[in-house]
């Protein structure tokens, strides 16, 4: 697996004073890449001059579709990175998981065919057995195999963060609305709306949820998911002052389900 960097343009928009900040796209269960790009912010950072401090950002989705949902949960839940500081976004993934952990109905199938079947598995479950139960029992069965510490940990992700003159989000915000008026369902769901529009949100908003071979940079916003369950391609986009630059792990493409959620 190879690592990549690229510099991209100077922005007049810059970081929290005192940071650098090392931001990550949707993981989806792909822990070997993780882990990987884990090792390239590491080594990026200490080969960096000065006294910033290093803020690890987690943009949602790190469950589902990949081979190791349960590891990548368990990873970042852990915070092996000493001396930073972590902050993990909810994703419309996790968002789904915990609706069916506190038992929501109707969900479960829907769940397994976009990438929850192979969350299920990470965790020691068998997709088949529990489609052929009952949607009560296969519920009772899902709850008994996620872990309590990393239930709570996913019932503890913030939805948004800001970064100086940046927010991070997982999927976007509704445009035009104040950030305090948002909705959970618009910053784990939106798409179009918020792609789709070009006025400035006063910050420039860094966000995953919809995937793009390349990342993409737009003067209103930065989409730094590049698919790692699709393409083996896995993005850190780092922040210092008015300079940004990416990091990425590239590996093999793994075995998943395709959707479009």
């Amino acid at each position: 697996m190879l690592g990549r960097w690229r510099r991209l343009r100077r922005s007049q928009r810059r970081g929290a004073e005192g940071y650098r900040a090392y931001v990550v796209g949707d993981v989806h269960g792909r822990l070997d890449l993780l882990q990987g790009l884990l090792k390239i912010i590491g080594e990026d950072h200490a080969a960096r001059a000065g006294e910033a401090k290093l803020l690890l950002v987690f943009l949602g989705d790190l469950i589902d579709r990949g081979p190791d949902s349960r590891g990548v949960v368990e990873l970042i839940r852990a915070g092996e990175m000493p001396g930073s500081r972590t902050v993990t976004l909810c994703g419309n993934h996790e968002e789904v998981l915990l609706r069916l952990l506190d038992g929501e109905r109707g969900l479960f199938e829907q769940w397994l065919r976009f990438g929850g079947d192979a969350c299920l598995q990470s965790y020691g479950g068998d997709p088949q057995l529990l489609e052929s139960l009952t949607e009560k029992q296969a519920l009772e069965r899902l709850r008994a195999l996620v872990p309590r510490e990393h239930r709570d940990f996913l019932a503890g992700l913030a939805d948004t963060f800001r970064f100086g003159d940046y927010l991070f989000v997982h999927a976007g915000i509704r445009p035009g609305l104040a950030l305090q008026d948002q909705t959970p369902r618009d910053l784990r769901w939106i798409r179009q709306a918020f792609l789709d529009d070009r006025r400035d949100h006063g910050m420039t908003v860094v966000h995953g949820h919809t995937i793009t071979e390349e990342v993409e940079v737009r003067p209103n916003r930065i989409g730094i998911d590049t698919g790692a369950y699709r393409f083996g391609v896995l993005t850190a986009l780092v922040i210092e002052g008015g300079e940004h630059w990416l990091l990425q792990q590239r590996g093999p493409v793994a075995a998943v389900m395709e959707d479009r959620r």
